[in-house]
């Protein structure tokens, strides 16, 4: 690979380790905003006065064992944004595997959501957008690797 090429792969892998870094602190201050809302024991504010981000708080689901699922946000996105500004294969792999632990859970909460709570929660949803973008950066930055030969 020729020294221009290197310098543009180099630059591109900076821009998309800044997105990370962003796509981060915006999960982390939804999961903040939501983990405050839970221990302040009020409404989350939802557009077009829905009821649907009270009903999914409230839910059942709204825990893993007594530990509030936007507490596990937070905790994901701020590991997330600490493993967004390492270079090098080490830090991609770690991004990519948060993305898509991150990705995976989300998944399974919007199922839960759709299909068993029947409530959408806007937050949620933002969370969900927010977590699947860091993961195709994610996958974008692993892609872009110089192989080693």
């Amino acid at each position: 690979m020729e020294l221009a090429s290197l310098a543009e792969s180099a630059t591109e892998r900076g821009k998309l380790r800044t997105a990370l870094a962003g796509l981060a602190v915006a999960g982390i201050s939804i999961s903040a905003y939501l983990a405050w809302v839970h221990f302040a024991g009020i409404d989350p504010l939802c557009v077009a006065g829905s009821d649907g981000c009270d009903t999914v708080q409230s839910s059942q689901y709204a825990s893993v064992l007594s530990v509030p699922v936007s507490v596990l946000g937070l905790a994901g996105y701020t590991g997330l944004l600490f493993a967004s500004v390492l270079k090098g294969e080490a830090g991609a792999y770690l991004v990519l595997l948060l993305a898509l632990s991150g990705t995976l859970f989300s998944t399974y909460l919007t199922y839960l959501e759709i299909f068993v709570i029947e409530a959408i929660c806007q937050w949620c949803v933002a969370s969900a957008a927010v977590i699947t973008a860091a993961l195709v950066c994610a996958t974008l930055r692993v892609v872009g690797l110089p192989t080693h030969r």
